[in-house]
């Protein structure tokens, strides 16, 4: 579950951006909706703790993140929320599989083999385990970094930005798999977006509207 009060932060030079409180239970799905520069990065970062607010409180999966130090965030991230971002960041100078392996090492676990072979086999990229990133279509790139994210079984997934630049299609079908994989490990899904196709598509989604916040936001 995600629970914010009072929620704000500030950027040196710029205007507080302050954030509507929300409570999302565990398992269900928000969206954040906001045109480019309405605050949906800055709220992603807040939730995962890769910033502290200025004024407010954040608690995420039942953690309090003001209560952690950076090193307990950092921490507390790995082994409890899956990230897929705009960009999906796999490194080039590994295959798939060993980019999956950089999820244990960063929680601090031994690697697991099998859930990787698992992950990987559930969204349908099994054969793709000793490929690199460059041999990969746009799909089936995404379809690994989603296995990435959900590879510790995560109690939060958050995405930033799935449809862009998808065709209908390939939109449906990214939420489909998005929202398919976060009810299969329980998980809080969070999707910020300006496209109004994911609003449609998911209509029983919480809708957090940030189009009201400074654009000074990122």
């Amino acid at each position: 579950m995600i629970v914010t009060r009072g929620l704000a932060c500030q950027y040196p030079g710029g205007a507080a951006l302050r954030f509507p409180d929300v409570s999302v239970p565990q398992g269900g799905t928000l969206l954040l909706r906001g045109r480019s520069g309405s605050g949906k990065s800055s709220w992603l970062a807040l939730a995962a703790g890769l910033m502290a607010p200025s004024a407010g409180e954040i608690a995420v999966a039942g953690q309090a993140l003001r209560a952690l130090s950076p090193v307990q965030r950092d921490a507390w991230r790995a082994r409890h929320l899956g990230f897929l971002p705009q960009k999906l960041h796999l490194s080039a100078a590994l295959t798939v599989a060993g980019n999956l392996e950089l999820v244990y090492f960063a929680a601090g676990l031994p690697v697991d083999r099998a859930a990787i072979a698992a992950a990987l086999l559930a969204l349908g990229v099994a054969e793709l385990a000793e490929r690199r990133p460059r041999q990969l279509s746009g799909g089936q790139a995404q379809r690994v970094a989603l296995a990435r994210a959900i590879l510790l079984n995560p109690q939060v997934i958050l995405a930033d930005e799935p449809t862009a630049s998808l065709d209908d299609a390939a939109a449906r079908e990214a939420l489909a798999l998005l929202l398919g994989t976060a009810q299969g490990c329980g998980a809080t899904l969070v999707i910020a977006t300006h496209d109004a196709r994911v609003v449609v598509a998911l209509p029983q989604a919480q809708v957090l509207d940030l189009d009201r916040l400074p654009e000074t936001a990122v």
